[in-house]
């Protein structure tokens, strides 16, 4: 039997209808600008998030650390939530690759507090890191997929404006943020000077991800892209499939949405089980087991023995199931099912 995968969004595989316009991809050196393809796919994403330029990157971490180091220089100090996914799991590129400080923020459900941040700024003196960026994240997945307010990205883009400081945006699923919140992704991106955001995720494309910005900021990220080792050739065999899940993938996201609704709904309430309804606000429900001897990895196994995938450490008692178009509704009960049966023996 084929299994189902709630390990992340990152599983999906191509449709035939994408490995079909990738097979006709027309291609160019992209270096000299000459893919036609990636050329289209920038185009596009600039479009979308009403930007002045893109660039496509291949992946959403490498993407986030061109955009730090293209705002910044060495001994600078970046401002992102405690939980941002740039701090934990980008493999301390902000330190290794920028130089720079991090000055973390708390907040609930991924929203930064806005106090906080105003209390902590720094001007920059001979004793302190100035504080040159703030990087917000949406949606916010530590927090399980939850959606940060338009409210609170504006007054914290203000606030920045206000102090002569840049914001970019870790909008690796801002498609999702978007769907939850039923506006064009351009509203979201207007509250930042740089984003991010993946193809590879809940779009479905194979590879890749977009920075997006002024003319200026893109030409300074080629030249980081570079130095990183992203730049890329014929690369238009993947921008066709970044082209093909931007024009007809996000529709498709709400289903995810409802499946994640549907299967914390089938558990709530169990006795084993912890699930705070709240944070179901896009396609990830995090859940935490309760009362039980079981840890993550005790229940990962169990279940890869019944064709079901999801992430699960040893020792902790913190699970992640994230939803996409490769996981059906009934693959969805089945797993809510597994799951409760399992706790419940």
């Amino acid at each position: 039997m084929p299994y189902a995968d709630f390990r992340s969004d990152t599983v999906t595989k191509p449709t035939e209808e994408m490995r079909k316009v990738i097979a006709a991809a027309e291609v160019g050196d992209d270096i000299y600008k000459d893919d036609p393809t990636v050329n289209e796919l920038e185009r596009l994403a600039a479009e979308l998030t009403d930007k002045e330029a893109a660039l496509f990157v291949p992946s959403g971490t490498m993407g986030n650390q061109i955009c730090i180091k293209a705002h910044t220089a060495p001994g600078d100090e970046i401002m992102l939530h405690t939980d941002a996914h740039i701090y934990i799991f980008e493999a301390g590129a902000t330190a290794a690759l920028s130089g720079v400080m991090t000055r973390l923020i708390d907040g609930e459900y991924g929203v930064m507090d806005i106090c906080q941040i105003k209390a902590r700024l720094q001007p920059g003196d001979m004793h302190h890191a100035p504080t040159r960026l703030i990087c917000m994240e949406n949606t916010h997945n530590v927090a399980g997929g939850t959606v940060v307010p338009l409210e609170n990205m504006r007054e914290i883009y203000n606030l920045a404006k206000e102090n002569d400081i840049n914001v970019h945006l870790d909008g690796a699923r801002i498609f999702n943020a978007a769907t939850a919140l039923n506006i064009e992704v351009k509203e979201i991106a207007a509250y930042c000077d740089s984003l991010m955001f993946c193809l590879s995720k809940g779009l479905g494309a194979p590879v890749g991800s977009m920075i997006c910005g002024t003319h200026a900021f893109i030409e300074r990220a080629m030249v980081i892209r570079k130095m990183f080792g992203g730049a890329l050739r014929q690369s238009g065999i993947l921008a066709a499939a970044g082209i093909y899940a931007l024009q007809t993938m996000p529709p498709l996201l709400k289903a995810d949405h409802d499946n994640a609704q549907a299967f914390a709904s089938a558990l709530y309430g169990h006795k084993h089980i912890d699930i705070d309804l709240h944070t179901v606000q896009t396609n990830m429900v995090n859940v935490v087991l309760k009362g039980t001897s079981l840890d993550g990895s005790d229940v990962s196994n169990l279940l890869r023995e019944k064709n079901i995938l999801v992430n699960g450490d040893k020792g902790s008692k913190k699970m992640r199931f994230v939803f996409h178009r490769d996981v059906t509704k009934t693959q969805t009960l089945e797993a809510a099912e597994a799951l409760s049966a399992l706790l419940q023996s």
